[in-house]
């Protein structure tokens, strides 16, 4: 099965309840959050800067194409399909289109299951990725970045878990912990999984899913305590799902379009994401998607890692 149709189906079962309470309402299936519309057009405005495609490789700029390799299975707002299950939506979708015109190319996607884009990188298969990929040390090591906003990390846990915020992995001894397969959030539960056993506290258990249909159903059902991921994702569900409650941010982390290591085409994404800053329609990207917060300076092709 194709990963767009199996998007699709899992966001189609989320929206329609997988997430919420007996006494919950279904949210509407094309709903984003309060006051925001998923298909409002914020980038045909956006027109080509000579200063950003004179920075592209000849080859990427003869063709006129970008090839992105693109997650569509995170939680939105980030990027995910209507419930059409042919129309991809989303922060991503709509920076990528941006840049893309920035740099006077067409966009030509591919979805890919979100743990497959970063290693597909260095072989070429793609020009860059995207999927809410947050700057680490340890993926810089094989990965480039283009920033172009400030997510990371956060926690939820059902909406009648009165726990005080979670600030802390230590906050979770004992229990178990759901996330998203390949994430940094995956990455950070595994690094610090220690910090309970040295304290003398039974470990944390950690459930990693490849979809979020799965990871909120696992909440909601019981079958885990405690979910890990973004800040804006669980930002948005707690918005659309009364089952569900953000119980603290974690940490923050610099998001950028991933490329492979030393590609020449992160000068020209990271000119076209700051000259959509200058202009006023990087704004209007994350005000249709409500996440104006997350908003960063100027890219850095990448920075350090936030700690």
């Amino acid at each position: 099965m194709r990963i767009g149709h199996r998007v699709a189906t899992a966001f189609a079962l989320l929206l329609s309840g997988v997430l919420l309470t007996a006494c919950g309402p279904a949210p509407d299936p094309d709903a984003v959050a309060p006051g925001l519309d998923a298909q409002a057009d914020v980038v045909s405005g956006v027109r080509r800067s000579e200063a950003a495609a004179a920075l592209l490789p000849a080859r990427i700029r003869d063709g006129g194409v970008l090839r992105i390799g693109r997650s569509v299975g995170g939680a939105p707002p980030t990027a995910f399909y209507l419930a059409d299950g042919s129309t991809a939506v989303g922060l991503d979708v709509d920076l990528t289109e941006a840049v893309a015109r920035k740099l006077g190319l067409r966009v030509a996607a591919q979805d890919a299951a979100f743990e497959t884009i970063l290693p597909a990188l260095g072989s070429g298969k793609y020009d860059a990725g995207t999927g809410n990929f947050g700057v680490t040390e340890e993926r810089k090591r094989t990965i480039d970045f283009a920033t172009y906003i400030r997510d990371g990390q956060g926690f939820a846990v059902r909406s009648g878990d009165d726990r005080a915020p979670i600030a802390e992995v230590t906050a979770l001894c004992g229990q178990t912990v759901g996330t998203a397969k390949g994430t940094t959030f995956e990455a950070t539960l595994s690094a610090q999984a220690h910090r309970c056993t040295d304290l003398g506290r039974p470990a944390y258990r950690v459930q990693v899913f490849s979809e979020s249909s799965a990871l909120y159903s696992a909440l909601t059902q019981g079958k885990v305590d405690v979910i890990m991921s973004t800040i804006n994702g669980l930002r948005y569900a707690a918005t659309q799902q009364p089952a569900l409650r953000l119980a603290n941010e974690f940490r923050r982390l610099d998001v950028g379009f991933a490329l492979a290591k030393d590609s020449p085409l992160a000068p020209a994404l990271q000119t076209a994401v700051n000259e959509l800053i200058r202009d006023g329609g990087y704004a209007r990207i994350l005000d249709k998607w409500g996440v104006a917060a997350s908003a960063i300076p100027e890219s850095q092709v990448s920075p350090p890692e936030i700690h």
